[in-house]
């Protein structure tokens, strides 16, 4: 059983995956946004493909832990989920995974062009790789 993270952006929505013991997190891909039934399209593809269980969708807070628009698209994109898909589908705070992931590809030594290609998969590697930490504690 895997879990997915998600890093909702306006034009990319980055992709990981927990390895099947739900341990670790690992990048799987970058979607380029299209259409919304052409993401979900794409998404229903790997929760069949890897039989993901449980869905964990970054939600971006505002440094004062308040929802600012970004926000309010991740809980409603989290909410389609959970009417499409018969998976438990969570929200979980992202506040600096980007930046975080920046961080990350900058000590990898990337260029800015790999980085950018990167940075959202990266994002959503953090966001569920927390998520998998905090049900540990």
């Amino acid at each position: 059983m895997r879990l997915m993270g998600l890093d909702l952006g306006e034009k990319t929505i980055g992709v990981a995956l927990s390895d099947p013991l739900r341990i670790t997190a690992q990048g799987l891909k970058v979607i380029r946004r299209q259409t919304l039934e052409q993401d979900l399209k794409e998404l229903d593809q790997i929760v069949e493909d890897y039989s993901v269980k449980e869905v964990v969708v970054g939600l971006p807070r505002m440094m004062n832990g308040t929802i600012g628009p970004m926000g309010e698209k991740a809980l409603e994109f989290a909410s389609i989920l959970r009417e499409r898909w018969e998976i438990a589908v969570q929200t979980w705070d992202e506040r600096l995974s980007t930046m975080q992931a920046e961080k990350v590809l900058l000590e990898a030594d990337l260029t800015r062009k790999k980085r950018k290609g990167l940075i959202d998969k990266t994002a959503a590697v953090i966001i569920l790789q927390s998520y998998l930490g905090a049900r540990k504690e």
